[in-house]
C-alpha cells in the first residue's frame, strides 16, 4: 500500500466514503432488520465453532496492519462466543497483532504516520519509556483512548525487551477486553 501522503485527495475522501456508507449500513441493519442479520450470523457461526474462532483469531490478528482497534471485531464477536473462549481468543490476537507491529516497526513505515502526526508526543513517550517501561506499557494499553498500536510501535523502534512488552500489552489491553467482555455478556443474557 503506498503512503498515506501519496495517496491524493480524491481517493482518501472515496474510501473515507465508502466506510461511512458499510457503517451506515451495518446500523441500518444492526437497528431495524437485527433478527435477519443474527438469524443469518448465527446460521453462519453455528456450522462450525472452529471456523468462526478461526475467523475472529484471523481478523483479530491482523486488523493492526489497518489500524483498527481491536474493539470493533470484538462487539461484533460477543454474542457468538462463550465469555470464557472469546476472552481467549482475545488475548491471542492482542499478543499476535501487539507482535506484529512490534516486530514490523521499521519495515511496515508506521514512523511516516505516527512521527509526522505526533512528534512531540512520540520523542516524550520515547524518553519515559527508556526509564518506566513496564507501567507505561501497561498504562497505555489500559487507557482506552490511546491507541495501543502507538506504544507497540514505539517499543518495537526502541527495542523493548519483548517479553516485557508482550506481557505489559497483554495485561494492559487484556484488562480492559475482560471488562468489555463480562459486562457485555451480562448485558446481552436473557
Amino acid at each position: 500500500m503506498p503512503a498515506p501522503h501519496l495517496i491524493g485527495p480524491r481517493v482518501r475522501y472515496s474510501l473515507f466514503a465508502l466506510w461511512i456508507m458499510v457503517v451506515a449500513g451495518a446500523l441500518y441493519l444492526y437497528f431495524f432488520k437485527r433478527e435477519v442479520v443474527q438469524g443469518e450470523l448465527q446460521n453462519a457461526l453455528s456450522a462450525s465453532f472452529w471456523v468462526a474462532a478461526l475467523s475472529y483469531l484471523l481478523i483479530g490478528s491482523f486488523r493492526a496492519f489497518t489500524l483498527v482497534p481491536a474493539t470493533f471485531p470484538l462487539l461484533i464477536a460477543m454474542p457468538f462466543f462463550d465469555p470464557w473462549v472469546l476472552l481467549g481468543l482475545t488475548l491471542l490476537c492482542i499478543a499476535i497483532s501487539s507482535s506484529i507491529v512490534y516486530g514490523f516497526a521499521d519495515v511496515i513505515h508506521l514512523d511516516e504516520v505516527f512521527e509526522r502526526k505526533y512528534p512531540k508526543q512520540i520523542q516524550k513517550l520515547k524518553k519515559a519509556l527508556q526509564t518506566y517501561q513496564l507501567p507505561i506499557i501497561i498504562g497505555w494499553s489500559f487507557f482506552l483512548f490511546l491507541p495501543t498500536d502507538l506504544i507497540c510501535y514505539v517499543c518495537g523502534s526502541l527495542r523493548i525487551n519483548f517479553k516485557k512488552f508482550l506481557f505489559g500489552v497483554v495485561v494492559g489491553e487484556g484488562t480492559v477486553y475482560a471488562i468489555y467482555i463480562f459486562l457485555g455478556d451480562w448485558v446481552l443474557r436473557p
